[in-house]
């Protein structure tokens, strides 16, 4: 089975259950500084898990576009990529286990739908602990079709347990587990979960019964939701009977491109991971930048992410002896499988082509700079520590595997110890220096967090008036001290301008207007003139927020009841980001 035959199946499966089909959500997560991209299905419906209503209703399902960055360490076995696409289904409020685990062994193995063998089927289940109970429920569910208790696995939170972060809605689940017979079991306590690769996960069911507060206490959700993800690129490679992802049509063009393009006849198991490594991190990089946002390679937030990527990738294809210019060939390779899928691929493709280029150039000189650093080193000392290492990859940008390998061919091993120390305390010292970003988010409804949301709708509205409809969002991050703002604009706003957008939303919380929500049809919320900016996220049936006749905007996410409450508006910072992106900052001040 194809991929697009999966994609399409899927669908059709759970609309024949009652579901409406919703759009894929954008990879950078709106509103939510707790994390840098869309790393699950569940992500942007959190609002909605925690009780918020959907405007398409209690039954959804969908295809997400997904980036996990935990893993990129990982690609280059048979399972683990950077992007990935994630079939999803929930129930917010509505059915719960029997239907979900039902219906789960119901697509997986009916012939009508994927027709795996049952009897290669196992399961696990959360084991329970001082939080919540063992999950026998959902183990009699199991049984009742047919899973038998030597299957049935009860595993601890490390397993068994879903939350997307540190804090927000989570609960027990249910893990899948296809056995591949090609790989044999580790041992005789080969079980779902041990990583070998003879169990293979392909679908999870999560019970969404409790929030996690961010010091750690879990408390019961006011309404009991279904959130169920299955992996696009793995399930096909099951189904297609082909050892991992890399098998399967999202990779095989990539990775003939890229053999056809080095000067090596033969590769050894280890160049085979670095084309693995190439194709990935390429592939990945391009989804990322073919966002409507578009960002692209930087030195912060999912800029870096982009940066590291390509990097890795160009590293990796040095020493396959590839050329410069060749992440612009596969790039024609990746738009060709999406565009169809994700309109905006094609959409941004010239953007993607740009930052490549601009990409490759710049790090081959930063290259260039790193090297005569490393020789400068290496000629002082006669070795290079971990701490060195460290140096080079912070500083210059130099990947620890080209450090490790310059540092092999001089007969030096570095000593991994020291470098991940280092990295270790870096990464420490950046998470605490970032922990007032990472607050608030989707799953934060507090006071202020909702005060600043809908202050980013005066805020839109009023550049607009000001600035005139050139004007778009780019993106939003919202924590409980500030609003961020970006968008399309030439230039920094002057201070008359500044004065003049301040001026006109503190107007509007002056006049204590009601702020009100309504659904309605996406075509006619655009009819009535309501501003939505990424058309790809949204679906059929939208939620759409009023300020009066002031401010209309598609939107889900929390918002006060009048502007009276606010406070006063003052814009406290800006600056232009990149060719055509301002970056506004703004607060809400006490009127006392």
């Amino acid at each position: 089975m194809k991929i697009s035959e999966l994609r399409s199946i899927y669908l059709k499966f759970f609309k024949e259950k009652g579901h409406s089909v919703i759009a894929s959500a954008s990879l950078f997560p709106e509103d939510d500084p707790s994390v840098l991209f869309t790393s699950a299905g569940m992500h942007p419906l959190v609002p909605y898990l925690l009780g918020q209503t959907h405007p398409e209703g209690i039954r959804l399902t969908n295809v997400q576009k997904c980036i996990r960055t935990t893993d990129i360490e990982d690609v280059g076995d048979t399972t683990h990529l950077t992007f990935f696409e994630m079939l999803g289904n929930w129930s917010l409020g509505d059915y719960w286990k029997k239907e979900a685990i039902t219906w789960s062994y119901e697509f997986l193995t009916s012939k009508k739908w994927l027709g795996f063998d049952p009897n290669k089927l196992s399961v696990t289940i959360f084991a329970g602990d001082e939080d919540s109970p063992r999950d026998d429920e959902a183990a009699e569910v199991w049984k009742s079709v047919g899973i038998p208790d030597e299957r049935i696995y009860f595993l601890g939170k490390e397993d068994n347990w879903w939350i997307a972060g540190n804090s927000g809605p989570c609960g027990p689940c249910s893990e899948m587990f296809i056995e591949v017979d090609e790989i044999p079991k580790c041992g005789p306590d080969c079980r779902p979960g041990c990583h070998c690769g003879h169990f293979v996960e392909v679908w999870n069911d999560v019970f969404m019964m409790y929030n996690k507060s961010e010091d750690g206490k879990y408390t019961p959700l006011k309404q009991q939701s279904i959130d169920t993800g299955m992996g696009v690129e793995r399930t096909a490679a099951m189904l297609q009977g082909v050892p991992s992802v890399f098998d399967t049509e999202a990779f095989i063009p990539l990775i003939e491109k890229i053999k056809e393009l080095s000067s090596m006849e033969e590769f050894s198991k280890e160049e085979d991971t670095q084309i693995r490594i190439i194709a990935d991190h390429v592939r990945s990089a391009i989804m990322i930048m073919a966002d409507d946002r578009q960002v692209g390679p930087s030195n912060v937030e999912q800029g870096y992410i982009v940066r590291r990527l390509l990097r890795k990738a160009i590293h990796s294809a040095d020493r396959l002896n590839i050329g410069t210019g060749f992440m612009i060939e596969l790039t024609d390779l990746v738009v060709d499988m999406f565009k169809d899928v994700y309109k905006e691929v094609e959409r941004n493709q010239e953007f993607i082509v740009k930052n490549l280029k601009a990409e490759e150039e710049k790090f081959r000189k930063t290259l260039t700079k790193a090297l005569r650093r490393f020789d400068r080193i290496f000629q002082e000392s006669n070795t290079i520590t971990g701490q060195d290492a460290f140096l080079l990859f912070t500083s210059f940008g130099l990947p620890l595997e080209m450090t490790r390998d310059l540092a092999e061919e001089r007969g030096i091993a570095i000593d991994m110890e020291q470098f991940t120390k280092q990295f270790e305390e870096h990464r420490e010292k950046s998470r605490t220096a970032t922990q007032g970003k990472f607050k608030g988010g989707l799953a934060d409804h507090s006071e202020e967090i909702t005060k600043l949301h809908t202050a980013t709708h005066l805020l839109q509205t009023a550049l607009r008036k000001v600035l005139g409809k050139e004007v778009t969002q780019n993106g939003s991050n919202i924590t409980d001290e500030r609003l961020r703002f970006d968008f399309t604009f030439s230039r920094k706003l002057t201070p008359d301008e500044v004065e003049q957008v301040e001026k006109m939303i503190n107007d509007v919380i002056a006049q204590d207007i009601a702020v009100e929500q309504s659904f309605m049809k996406y075509d006619d919320a655009i009819a009535k003139g309501a501003l939505a900016f990424f058309k790809e996220n949204y679906g059929e049936e939208v939620s759409v927020y009023n300020i009066g006749e002031f401010s209309l905007e598609l939107c889900g996410g929390p918002h006060v009841k009048s502007t009276a409450v606010l406070g006063k508006f003052r814009i406290a910072k800006q600056k232009k980001i990149g060719a055509g992106i301002v970056r506004i900052r703004a607060v809400l001040e006490s009127n006392s």
